[in-house]
């Protein structure tokens, strides 16, 4: 689905949206309602400034409720200021724009990543209008995770950063560029703060170098956890050792369940936001996409933080220049020197202050340095009490949670369908969007833009989309009743190609030609040959 077709469908979701509100909602505003409403501010505050007047409770409402900002001479209709933050009102005709230069922003992030993101900038964008647009999303759809039957596990809780750093490695051997066959992911445990580098193999030294440069910037933690086993991450420690004698760091606990599901959900993370960025740039060189991944990712709300990793590490927003300053993106590109700033911003008739100010600006009135850093410790100090108190209840939620039931399909249904790690390249989509093309007995045929897949899908293997994505009539035409395999379907579908995994489920440590993996010139993976040791990594 390309802009223009995704852009006509959303807006048609809004006009229907709307119809079903109140005349007087508040949320959604065409261009004449929001001129209008503009008028009747100005009426409301000349009604209320001149003596004699006959004031009414709509006034003070609508005083209360908007502001005028003034921006090249056109007139923007905003929330009263409150602690410097200019939070704006947009007309229907807007949202779109904004919505899809946010999501993209954000690495295609969902609905709380785009709730956080938006509610900086604007006041009268819905949940409901989000979901509106996140179902239109082909990429979305791809890459959202499917629903689970149960989920049964004890996290890991720590009130402390650095306490215990998780550390695995992303194989991306089946699309290596540049020599790079591997990606490196370090994460803080309490903070979730990813960073992420690319590595030419999966040796000791060359994944200790990579760790001493982050140490040396936030220092070693005290445990260092990897789902790769002791003997990799003793490895790695005693490579540390040899380069940094004063660090002390101790390995972590054997994989199991209750300690390395955090790390895990960021990698698949970090391959989704990876996937999206190589289909959106056009490009292989997934290397040089790594510094924006870890940025967006960072910046992003964290759901079981309840804040992004940015700012229970910082203790503040990540900031992106001017953009993060609240002028809007289409008076950004004539903006060059401090002076172009200072011409088209006038302040609200209520507000005494003439400039644009920082979220420190009344710090910097101190003068007074040392005020400064003790109020971003104690910003820091206040991110972190609340990581905790948001993990804790994310422990008691994954304790909770049950069962979906599911309900039956009809013929022409929009449906996702996971695909096997097997039958996919690590940078691809993890979801193939199909359409129900016939039921049989409970099973059901699915259609793809590829053609039809070979075999038949029970309803708990599909995932309806709640949007119609693909036309079952166009998919019919143009496949010609083709049949191919789900892994077949899969690469033509990505840019990466198809199979993302090798593996190999050797009994003698993979030392000649009889591992499929060292046939083919490629180190065994975390996946191969379950604990048994190897000499082919």
């Amino acid at each position: 689905m390309d802009e223009l077709e995704m852009k006509n469908k959303f807006n048609n979701i809004i006009s229907d949206l709307v119809k079903k509100k109140r005349s007087d909602n508040n949320s959604f505003l065409t261009v004449d309602e929001y001129n209008f409403r503009i008028e009747q501010l100005k009426h409301s505050k000349f009604v209320l400034k001149t003596p004699g007047e006959k004031k009414s409770m709509k006034d003070y409402r609508m005083v209360r409720k908007y502001d005028i900002l003034t921006i090249n001479n056109k007139e923007r209709l905003i929330k009263p200021v409150h602690d410097d933050t200019i939070l704006y009102y947009v007309t229907i005709d807007e949202l779109f724009n904004i919505l899809h230069s946010t999501h993209s922003t954000i690495g295609h992030g969902g609905r709380c990543r785009m709730d956080s993101e938006l509610k900086s900038k604007y006041c009268n964008i819905t949940n409901e209008t989000i979901m509106a647009y996140l179902n239109l999303c082909t990429h979305c759809q791809k890459k959202t995770s499917n629903p689970k039957r149960g989920l049964v596990s004890k996290p890991i809780l720590h009130s402390t950063f650095n306490s215990r750093a998780q550390i695995d490695l992303i194989d991306m051997q089946s699309q290596h560029i540049n020599g790079f066959r591997f990606i490196l992911n370090y994460q803080d445990h309490l903070t979730k703060f990813v960073l992420l580098r690319a590595l030419s193999s999966k040796r000791a030294e060359e994944i200790a170098h990579n760790l001493l440069n982050i140490y040396t910037t936030f220092g070693a933690p005290a445990i260092l956890h990897s789902d790769n086993g002791r003997e990799f991450v003793n490895s790695i420690i005693v490579e540390l050792h040899s380069m940094w004698p004063d660090v002390k760091i101790v390995h972590g606990k054997p994989r199991h369940s209750q300690s390395q599901g955090s790390v895990e959900r960021a990698n698949r993370d970090v391959e989704d936001m990876l996937a999206t960025w190589m289909a959106q740039n056009k490009s292989k060189d997934w290397p040089s996409g790594l510094k924006f991944i870890q940025f967006q990712k960072n910046r992003a709300l964290h759901s079981v933080i309840g804040r992004s990793p940015y700012e229970a590490m910082f203790g503040c927003k990540a900031r992106v220049g001017l953009a993060s300053v609240g002028i809007p993106v289409d008076k950004l590109c004539n903006l060059s020197m401090e002076e172009d700033i200072e011409k088209i911003m006038l302040q609200p008739e209520n507000n005494e202050d003439n400039e644009i100010r920082d979220e420190n600006s009344e710090n910097n009135e101190i003068g007074d340095e040392k005020c400064l850093v003790n109020k971003r410790q104690e910003n820091i100090t206040n991110e972190s009490n609340n990581s905790i108190q948001c993990l804790k209840k994310q422990a008691e939620r994954m304790t909770t949670q049950s069962n979906k039931k599911y309900q039956e399909l009809e013929v022409g249904t929009n449906v996702r369908i996971s695909i096997p790690d097997v039958d996919r390249a690590s940078g691809s989509p993890r979801n193939l969007l199909a359409v129900i093309a016939n039921v049989d007995n409970g099973f059901y045929k699915l259609c793809t833009e590829n053609g039809f897949l070979k075999h038949k899908y029970t309803r708990s293997q599909l995932v309806p989309c709640k949007e119609m994505l693909l036309d079952l009539k166009t998919l019919v035409e143009s496949s010609k009743e083709k049949e191919i395999t789900l892994r077949e379907a899969a690469g033509c579908s990505s840019l990466m190609g198809t199979q993302g995994y090798q593996r190999c489920h050797c009994k003698i440590k993979c030392k000649t030609n009889k591992c499929t993996c060292r046939l083919v010139g490629k180190l065994c993976n975390s996946k191969c040959h379950s604990p048994l040791s190897c000499e082919n990594k």
